[in-house]
């Protein structure tokens, strides 16, 4: 069978296809949440301040969003592009779109770390930091920043190795990284006593590891897209496609971070540091609720894409449908789980009794209508897997920005909300963009291709999208 071939996505059942590729990328983006996410548990249970130091590491959340969105700006864009082109069996340029992402994440990494060590102190006084939080916010957020290159390489290039249908070895990226970072946090935090500063080391170190994998793989023989010195010099018209999919995971990314900065000074002029590391905690298990819904949909986006460039779009709707229906099931299921036993959740946090009591009724509100975020989620990477990227940005946007912003900062100015109005903001803005996504997705690209799929003559909307997508490649 010749190289290319191998992993072809147009063949076999496409629910198979997805589970196999979604199972061990769920697992590593589990484990990769496991990154953030040990830390915070760790420095939660510090025997002296310990709510200071959770609310100070929660405030370099918003800086490690915007480097994860750069990451995904040229891994999740290049990846899907090059999905497209290795589906229309055109190796060479997949390859070079491959290559065109590596070289823009190390430029964009160096960057970024130089950027960010300058400014740190000012941009955590601005994403809403306090005397008592500072000192640990800069004890976190410098030490990690020395790892931003290997993070972007490890996030951004393992997208590659998930898109040529080797789960397996991306679960491995994350497992090796994951795994020593969870090993090395209690004896960086506790043994050697260097707490905040400790679960930072741990976790650059790690990330190293990380990318020194995945970029290793790529440049392997074992690939069927590599990485050569050739493919690595940057095609402007690969790049301007890059960054027009990617765009829409940067601006997901980004509109995260400009919440999470919003919600820190809303609430800490309304509800004081106590209620900035109750969002760290909701955060950070919205991280890991959301990390299946993610693995699946990266799961089934490269099958999605791969049979979009071979025009099989029949199977292009069932993975979609699949997706969707897995991925409500999931979220009403852990749903249940939150409205049931969230003290125990917050426990695995922190024992401070203040932020346990603040943070159950928080818990309640901002995870109200949990389901609606299949919708979402299948919405906005069906939009990516098919190249349309104005819809994924303007989604992207609309949640985000237009909703969740404007609704955090008026809704605790009315008196009988207050502080839960942060809280409030997330339910809401789900039941309107999360629908209006997966509405759209819907009109726009499946029904169109159930005509095409039958082999009718395509409506003037579907023509229209075929044209499109035919002119974009």
């Amino acid at each position: 069978m010749p190289e290319v071939e191998k992993n072809d996505f147009s063949v076999g059942s496409v629910k198979k296809s997805i589970v196999k590729l979604a199972i061990p990328l769920t697992l590593a983006q589990l484990i990769n949440v496991l990154y953030n996410v040990v830390d915070r548990i760790y420095i939660g249970h510090l025997a002296e301040n310990a709510t200071d130091a959770l609310s100070g590491v929660g405030l370099a959340l918003p800086i490690i969003t915007l480097i994860t969105g750069f990451a995904n700006l040229f891994g999740m864009g290049g990846a899907s592009l090059a999905s497209i082109a290795r589906g229309a069996h055109e190796k060479e340029k997949a390859e070079s779109i491959m290559g065109t992402s590596f070289t823009m994440l190390l430029l964009t990494g160096a960057a970024l770390t130089a950027l960010l060590e300058i400014f740190h102190e000012p941009l955590l006084y601005l994403v809403g930091a306090s005397e008592a939080t500072i000192g640990y916010a800069k004890d976190y957020l410098v030490i990690y920043l020395a790892g931003t290159l290997f993070q972007m390489l490890s996030l951004g290039m393992n997208s590659f190795i998930n898109s040529q249908g080797f789960a397996k070895t991306g679960m491995m990226t994350v497992l090796i990284g994951a795994g020593l970072n969870i090993a090395l946090d209690p004896v960086m935090i506790f043994t050697l006593n260097l707490g905040v500063k400790g679960a930072a080391i741990a976790t650059i170190i790690s990330q190293t590891v990380s990318a020194t994998w995945s970029v290793g793989f790529l440049f392997s023989k074992k690939a069927i897209l590599r990485l050569t010195l050739k493919n690595m010099r940057v095609n402007f018209g690969h790049l301007k496609k890059i960054v027009a999919l990617g765009l829409s995971a940067f601006v997901m990314n980004m509109s995260t971070g400009v919440v999470q900065v919003v919600n820190n000074i809303t609430l800490g002029a309304y509800g004081g540091d106590v209620y900035i590391g109750v969002m760290t905690i909701v955060n950070s298990l919205r991280e890991v609720v959301y990390t299946p819904l993610q693995g699946l949909a990266g799961g089934a986006q490269p099958v999605v894409g791969y049979n979009y460039g071979a025009r099989r779009y029949d199977r292009v709707r069932e993975s979609v449908f699949f997706m969707t229906a897995v991925s409500l099931a999931f979220t009403m299921a852990v749903w249940a789980v939150i409205l049931i036993i969230p003290e125990s959740i917050i426990r695995l946090f922190t024992s401070d009794p203040e932020l346990i009591e603040a943070g159950v009724p928080a818990m309640h509100i901002y995870f109200f209508g949990l389901f609606l975020a299949a919708l979402q989620f299948s919405g906005q990477y069906t939009f990516v897997a098919v190249g349309r990227s104005r819809e994924a940005i303007f989604f992207s946007t609309l949640r985000k920005f237009i909703i969740v912003v404007p609704l955090a900062l008026t809704l605790p100015l009315i008196e009988s909300i207050g502080v839960k109005g942060v809280f409030l903001a997330e339910p809401i803005s789900s039941f309107v963009a999360s629908t209006a996504c997966y509405v759209t997705m819907y009109f726009k690209v499946l029904r169109p291709m159930k005509r095409l799929s039958l082999g009718a003559k395509p409506d003037k909307s579907a023509a229209s999208d075929e044209n499109e997508r035919v002119s974009e490649e």
